[in-house]
């Protein structure tokens, strides 16, 4: 059931932003050099990687500064990537990661590799399902570069104090599973990204 509603959800939301995506590309195209994507390899379920898709918000090989984002302080991020990452919408399409089923709409985040080498046995749960575009973890820390940017050391604070925490909602999550669940989340993130109130969860 989850899969069929991630397949047609995904496949109706890509038809109906088809124009936004066009509009999307053509601003990073005309903002900045380098192309409209940015894939970089995510660990998925059972601990497969895969080539997560999103809309560049970065200048081109930004990534090799460092992995972690630093929000609105963080100098590599263009000034169309902001505007796209304030909204979410560089995240749009990883419709296609859940369409291809490397992703679910509701699941843990996927992480890097360097990070899920990190996790321990407990940890690794959270590689039983699909991972999603937003979860427990998503929003509680949905400006989490702009925590990271307060922060003197970032990649120590996310490894020793979010990462931690993240995962443990993600845990939540895969206990908690459900249509009700997933659809509560859903509602959720919108609610969130619009700043109107969210439903408890």
């Amino acid at each position: 059931m989850k899969r069929l509603m991630d397949i047609l959800l995904s496949a109706l939301a890509l038809v109906l932003l088809s124009p936004l995506f066009l509009l999307v590309m053509t601003m990073i195209a005309l903002g900045s050099p380098g192309g409209a994507f940015f894939l970089q390899e995510r660990i998925g379920r059972h601990g497969r990687p895969f080539r997560l898709i999103k809309f560049r918000t970065m200048r081109p090989a930004s990534d090799r500064q460092g992995l972690l984002s630093l929000g609105s302080a963080d100098p590599r991020i263009t000034p169309e990537g902001r505007f796209l990452r304030r909204y979410k919408l560089d995240e749009l399409p990883q419709l296609l990661n859940i369409l291809a089923g490397h992703m679910s709409i509701v699941g843990p985040r996927p992480e890097v590799r360097k990070y899920v080498e990190r996790y321990d046995d407990r940890q690794r749960r959270v590689l039983s399902v699909r991972p999603g575009l937003t979860d427990f973890a998503s929003l509680e820390y949905f400006d989490e570069g702009e925590l990271l940017a307060r922060s003197e050391d970032p990649e120590r604070t996310y490894v020793e104090e979010l990462m931690p925490r993240k995962l443990e909602l993600a845990l939540r999550y895969v206990d908690e599973q459900s249509l009700a669940t997933d659809l509560r989340l859903i509602l959720n993130t919108l609610r969130r990204i619009l700043g109107t109130r969210a439903i408890s969860t």
